[in-house]
């Protein structure tokens, strides 16, 4: 049995997270410091800057983790049975209806209450 080990260089994840980091931080600041070139020039660059932030942190383990969390995400909506336009508007009417229903039993149950208590106290006639 001869079994491979990887092991993660865990100074050379952390370097690599940074440099990410320090790119990402470096196309803001700079996107924001240097108003002398036109808007998109300086989006265009800060796309840039996230574009490589982007495939720094791919490389690393924690990067790759956290892509594979978003592609199973993906798959997951992709799942979803969505209701059907008729079916959407049933359940629409039936939650207005019931919103309707317990609104009038809410206010009765307040005038009944309110009745009740303007009677024990003594302010009712």
């Amino acid at each position: 049995m001869n079994s491979k080990v990887e092991t993660v260089n865990v100074k050379l994840e952390m370097f690599k997270l940074a440099g990410a980091v320090a790119v990402l931080l470096l196309g803001i600041v700079g996107f924001y410091l240097i108003p002398i070139a036109s808007v998109l020039l300086r989006v265009l660059a800060l796309l840039a800057c996230v574009g490589v932030a982007v495939i720094i942190s791919l490389q690393t383990e924690q990067g790759r983790a956290v892509w594979a969390f978003f592609s199973e995400a993906r798959t997951e909506v992709r799942k979803i049975v969505w209701p059907s336009q008729q079916e959407s508007i049933q359940t629409t009417g039936w939650i207005i209806v019931c919103v309707i229903f317990f609104a009038i039993v809410m206010w009765g149950l307040d005038l009944v209450l309110g009745w009740a208590i303007r009677y024990l106290i003594g302010q009712g006639s």
